[in-house]
């Protein structure tokens, strides 16, 4: 089988959103502009793999230092034998990471090698996973970091003209009428809205009580109905998640944080989630994902993968959601060229659906030309530190 011959840390840094909007303004101290962190592995067949870790958007740097520290361990091993790679990987991290950063390079190197073995194969990774379960997924506009109307106005007209019926939103417990202004238009145009509350950088985290209050009050000013509420409260308290499925009628959903599938599987036989959220750059690679959807099967629990890395983590997540039997994935709205170009033809939208991808591997597509024109831009920067607080409220009033 062909051994692991080259190892190396992509780091690439393109513009990302509009300054104007509240995810940059709130997280991207440096301005418009993100960084992914990739895994490229070269096999002695010539053919080389990408796969992503999410962490890099947020330290890129610890991402490399991972990397490197990894790479001895993976040289001259057996490329096509991933899960005991993936065990190697972690009998070096699981001491000091078994949660956490560590797991986020383990999902790199993970998805790496399905791509690596995928395009050695002629085959897509969904392929390698028993073949995908349909030929098209619905699939759900994410954007909604908005403080305005004509920006919401353009990512509706996004969605509609891709035939896209769901748009999720980025809410607080105080955008009361602004969750329901954006309920009230998304309905106008035949498209139904659910809402992140964003819970997941929030330190300390907003009570149940207080995701009760907010749903309540946005549901007494309109008659349109959130689809469902994710992230509402702290992810280290699952038993928060339970509480607030007892007290409200919208569905709720959680998970993107989680790093292992024993963790997220716990949660999901406690009653944590209406339906869960695993991502591959996050979870422990394309795999994990894949335990994810088997345990589901068994619970009768939908896995909505998340999506919102660059494109080696977006196509990981969609090439297992084809394989896992998924009925919904995320589509990333704000612009961001980079994954656009290494996506290409890959993640097509039609009325309304992701179509399976076709090309061997995950279908990545990462030029030197590209790699020149995103070089890794060190401030380039998420930052978890929520520090511009939103207009008021009262402007969204009708």
């Amino acid at each position: 089988m062909p051994e692991i011959t080259g190892v190396r840390c992509v780091l690439l840094s393109s513009p990302y959103a509009d300054a104007d909007e509240r995810e940059i303004r709130c997280c991207f101290p440096n301005g418009p502009k993100r960084t992914i962190g990739m895994v490229e592995v070269t096999l002695d067949n010539g053919v080389t793999g990408l796969g992503e870790g999410y962490l890099a958007v947020f330290a890129p740097l610890v991402f490399k230092s991972i990397v490197d520290l990894c790479t001895p361990l993976m040289l001259g091993k057996d490329g096509f034998d991933i899960a005991r790679r993936v065990r190697d990987l972690r009998s070096l991290c699981d001491y000091w990471s078994l949660q956490g950063a560590a797991r986020h390079v383990i999902s790199a190197f993970e998805a790496a090698l399905q791509d690596a073995k995928g395009k050695s194969l002629g085959v897509p990774v969904h392929e390698l996973l028993g073949g995908a379960k349909c030929e098209s997924i619905q699939i759900y506009g994410s954007g909604g970091c908005c403080d305005a109307r004509h920006q919401f106005d353009r990512e509706l007209d996004l969605l509609s003209g891709k035939g896209i019926g769901i748009y999720k939103i980025r809410s607080l417990k105080h955008d009361v009428w602004r969750t329901v202004w954006v309920l009230e238009e998304a309905a106008r145009r035949g498209i139904r809205v659910g809402v992140d509350m964003c819970q997941n950088l929030a330190d300390p985290p907003q009570p149940v009580d207080d995701v009760v209050a907010f749903v309540e009050a946005v549901h007494a000013r309109t008659d349109q109905r959130m689809l469902f509420v994710e992230e509402a409260v702290g992810p280290d308290s699952p038993e928060a998640f339970r509480e607030l499925r007892r007290r409200i009628d919208v569905p709720v959903c959680g998970g993107e944080i989680i790093t292992t599938p024993k963790e997220m599987i716990e949660r999901m036989r406690a009653g944590a989630y209406a339906f869960v959220q695993p991502d591959a750059s996050v979870i422990g690679g394309i795999s994990a994902v894949m335990e994810i959807f088997a345990a589901a099967d068994e619970l009768t629990i939908d896995v909505v993968v998340h999506a919102w890395g660059g494109a080696a983590a977006i196509l990981a997540n969609y090439h297992a959601a084809f394989a896992g039997g998924g009925a919904l994935v995320e589509f990333p709205m704000l612009d961001f060229p980079l994954g656009r170009e290494m996506i290409g033809d890959q993640g097509r939208i039609e009325h309304g659906r992701l179509l399976r991808p076709t090309a061997p591997g995950l279908g990545l597509t990462l030029t030197p030309d590209m790699e020149a024109r995103y070089p890794f831009d060190e401030s380039a920067v998420y930052s978890c530190v929520l520090n511009d607080p939103p207009p008021s409220d009262e402007h969204w009033k009708p």
